[in-house]
């Protein structure tokens, strides 16, 4: 793990745990009224995701998450980021945080689905979330 990557994860984790907490409640409630642990509508999941983090306030948070998360590498970013692509993306798997930096693409990914390919493919809640943070 690179400099940059192991300085944003810190910054994440020590700076915006109510954010990635609130990512998993969202994630929860759009789980909740599923008949089965899984869905096969990848824009339900993405779609209803989206809505969650747009209703709670933590769509625009996101876009400080990422402003916070590059400071953290001692890069800066090329314009104020938006809640909207290519800066934040909510996707069938979480949201998706990216940016251009000095030495590539940062991409921060909370997964709160998985896609479960057999017999699928389905969309399934894990358990919690799982924060990656990437340089490419």
């Amino acid at each position: 793990m690179s400099y940059p990557v192991r300085a944003a994860r810190q910054r994440i984790e020590d700076e915006h745990a109510a954010v990635v907490a609130g990512i998993d409640h969202c994630a929860d409630q759009v789980a909740a009224p599923w008949d089965t642990a899984r869905t096969t509508d990848p824009s339900r999941v993405a779609d209803s995701l989206g809505s969650a983090l747009e209703t709670t306030g933590l769509l625009e948070r996101l876009t400080v998450v990422l402003a916070d998360a590059v400071d953290a590498t001692g890069h800066d970013l090329q314009a104020r980021p938006v809640p909207g692509p290519p800066y934040v993306v909510v996707t069938s798997r979480g949201p998706v945080l990216r940016a251009t930096i000095e030495p590539g693409r940062l991409v921060i990914r909370f997964d709160v689905f998985e896609v479960v390919r057999d017999p699928g493919p389905a969309y399934h809640r894990l358990d919690g979330i799982a924060v990656d943070v990437a340089l490419e």
